[in-house]
């Protein structure tokens, strides 16, 4: 499974830290303002209603976690996270215009934020926009307080994959093993780049990383089979051909294994 922004298999980290709320007085009478307290009150509201979304989201209840969304947002209409968690939810539903509408409204109103950057860039990514994905991605990167560079530095190699950009795929998955070396999305997509320009030995290291670990996949084991086959090493593919028919026997990986599909 390839790397993904913060959802589903990918679900994308949210800040839920509280975005400035700034005010225009000149659109509004002294009067109208809220007091401190009461956009405190508020963006307290907002924060716990976004946090019950994330947990709905989670569980795959999208028409609840669109409502608490809203309800954050009627409590603080400027607060930039629910936008950017309705752009997951309207995308994970398939409602690419709402979702897209949101990302951009984020970023309108926290412009250097690196999860809003990498989530709209995955946005793209996931709809046939991959190039214009990359400059969110690396808009994401500049940030020097992105907690998970990682992320972005997968998902823009996964996108440069897309167009047949093979060389920067190799810098961005590259890159994100240098912040994760243990990444279990890294090490197998920098396996998958290495098998396919015939590099085994450097593919072999990679998919190692993977396997020797209890959460190895049925794809990663795959992989490494496969890898093995071409070293010759056939101590090593029976090992880990075992695991994978005992772990994953009903997979498709499996599956192919059993029929002999080491070049498909």
């Amino acid at each position: 499974m390839t790397w993904q922004c913060s959802a589903l298999a990918a679900m994308a980290v949210f800040t839920l830290m509280l975005s400035g709320c700034a005010l225009n007085p000149s659109s509004a009478s002294q009067s109208e303002l809220p007091t401190s307290l009461e956009q405190t009150d508020n963006q307290h509201r907002a924060r716990i209603r976004l946090q019950l979304a994330v947990g709905y989201y989670e569980q795959r209840q999208m028409t609840v976690a669109l409502d608490e969304v809203r309800q954050a947002l009627q409590a603080d209409p400027n607060f930039a996270d629910a936008y950017s968690v309705r752009g997951l939810i309207y995308m994970d539903i398939g409602e690419n215009r709402l979702a897209e509408e949101n990302f951009l409204h984020a970023i309108k109103l926290s412009p250097n934020n690196p999860d809003f950057n990498n989530n709209y860039g995955w946005f793209l990514c996931q709809n046939a926009r991959e190039r214009q994905s990359i400059s969110y991605f690396e808009g994401a990167l500049k940030s020097r307080a992105y907690q998970s560079p990682a992320k972005a530095l997968n998902n823009a190699g996964v996108c440069s994959l897309k167009v047949q950009d093979k060389a920067a795929a190799e810098k961005y998955f590259s890159q994100a093993f240098q912040y994760e070396p243990g990444n279990a999305s890294t090490n197998v997509n920098l396996a998958k780049l290495y098998y396919e320009q015939r590099d085994y030995e450097r593919a072999r290291f990679y998919a190692d990383r993977v396997v020797k670990t209890d959460g190895a996949q049925a794809d990663a084991l795959w992989l490494a089979i496969k890898i093995e086959r071409k070293r010759g090493d056939r101590t090593a593919e029976s090992s880990l051909a075992t695991q994978l028919r005992r772990r994953y026997p009903n997979s498709v990986e499996y599956a192919a294994y059993q029929r002999g599909a080491f070049d498909e």
